[in-house]
């Protein structure tokens, strides 16, 4: 078991904290489905990094919720990614500008 002190415990989530800021913020100024789609992914990498403590505490419990939070990130990689080349297909575009709510074109 890794001893990780209350320092580097706070290290780990500022940081963690700092890229899902910018993830956030590059999620609600994106224009295309792209950059929203690497910004989610950011997203991801910062929950996981928050979850990196949990090893040291419990490691079963941090190696299961590693395991369901890379499935489901996968998941959601693949849906994304079918969404996109769907929506390029239909509005021959991939902004965000195309996308209404309910999937209506503006």
């Amino acid at each position: 078991m890794i001893d990780v002190g209350v320092s580097q415990l706070s290290v780990i989530l500022t940081v963690s904290g700092a890229i899902l800021l910018i993830a956030y913020l590059t999620a609600v100024s994106s224009k295309d489905l792209i950059r929203l789609l690497i910004s989610l992914e950011l997203m991801f990498a910062a929950v996981f990094l928050a979850i990196l403590p949990l090893f040291s505490i419990n490691p079963s419990m941090a190696y299961a919720v590693a395991i369901v939070t890379a499935f489901t990130s996968s998941g959601e990689l693949l849906v994304l990614i079918t969404a996109i080349i769907m929506l390029d297909r239909r509005k021959r575009g991939i902004e965000v500008e195309k996308v209404a709510v309910g999937g209506d074109s503006i």
